[in-house]
């Protein structure tokens, strides 16, 4: 009955899974000319998340699921709402783990970030310091251009890559709006490189990706094949504008509870730490009818701790454990 989903959520990697993604409905077909480049495997930032052993518990219930597939399928970006600890940015990262796509480009968002901050950087001082010199390496463009996270995952392959937008709702006012034309179309222009495109040899010019490669780009353009898997995250802070939450598919997560937090602790602490942690986890999830926040890293930072002083009886474990796992707001009175 499930055999439409292309992402099951179930950790292990499953990287021919994607070959099964049908072609994009014809509103959402990108022409960039394909240009193969290596992609990096995951890195640190996914295994901090994901954990080093692949839990056999499912992480998400049926119509998160379905919700991620529907973003995959119509090449639509995934808006992902929910409280701190809820597994927004880690969805972005298991998704690239099972579907073999390599690498997340993440792109942390900050009250001054710009959309150009993003798609890429120019160097003009370095070019000019350069040109000073008098070396020759300013008549190469390309060496001061540094492809962003957004830019890179706008480069032309076969296979998409996982592009997370990490907390969109501390942007300012103008950066939701300014992302919809990228989104929408799956290219942008690099205006230096346009203004040199018709001048003999300058058509194609190599630059930086995000990842540290060197990759053409012709006609200073960069246009998607392959439209990005992109996830954007938001605490909830803000409201978006309808044009943005129009093009998105909207899922929210609520905090880890039952399977959702024992393959959470499994996957970083193995086999059976949920059952072993029984009592921490009961405490974690036990609501006092306050209301306060306890986000997931909390509960890691207990089990961890705790395991350290087994020696030292229970009397100390529990003390810890009520330490470590108050509420935020009480423990910042």
């Amino acid at each position: 009955m499930d055999d439409w989903l292309i992402y099951r959520g179930f950790g292990a990697p499953d990287p021919e899974r994607i070959r099964a993604l049908p072609p994009p409905p014809r509103w959402r077909t990108f022409g960039g000319e394909p240009r193969p480049y290596t992609v990096p495997d995951i890195d640190i930032a996914s295994k901090r998340r994901l954990g080093d052993r692949v839990s056999e518990l499912s992480a998400h219930d049926a119509e998160t699921l379905q919700l991620i597939n529907a973003a995959l399928y119509l090449r639509r970006p995934l808006l992902i709402t929910g409280e701190p600890g809820s597994g927004k940015s880690t969805l972005a990262h298991s998704i690239a783990y099972e579907l073999g796509l390599g690498r997340v480009l993440q792109w942390p968002i900050i009250s001054r970030t710009e959309l150009k901050d993003g798609l890429y950087t120019y160097d003009a001082i370095g070019r000019l310091h350069d040109a000073q010199l008098a070396d020759g390496q300013a008549d190469d463009i390309g060496r001061y251009i540094r492809l962003g996270p957004l830019g890179t995952a706008l480069l032309p392959a076969t296979r998409p890559r996982v592009l997370l937008i990490d907390e969109l709702d501390k942007s300012d006012i103008d950066l939701p709006n300014d992302l919809l034309n990228v989104l929408e179309e799956g290219e942008f222009p690099l205006p230096e490189l346009e203004r040199i495109a018709d001048r003999p040899g300058r058509d194609v010019v190599e630059v930086l990706t995000d990842d540290g490669q060197r990759v053409a780009v012709p006609n200073g353009k960069i246009s998607c094949q392959a439209f990005p898997v992109t996830v954007l995250t938001s605490n909830g802070e803000r409201d978006f504008p309808a044009p943005l939450l129009r093009r998105c598919i909207h899922l929210h997560l609520e905090p880890p509870r039952e399977e959702r937090l024992a393959a959470f602790v499994q996957a970083h602490f193995g086999p059976g730490a949920d059952e072993r942690n029984v009592d921490l986890l009961s405490r974690f999830t036990r609501d006092d009818g306050d209301g306060e926040l306890r986000p997931t890293d909390q509960l890691l930072n207990a089990i961890f701790l705790t395991q350290q002083v087994t020696e030292e009886g229970p009397e100390r474990r529990e003390e810890i454990a009520e330490l470590l796992l108050r509420p935020l707001d009480t423990r910042q009175r």
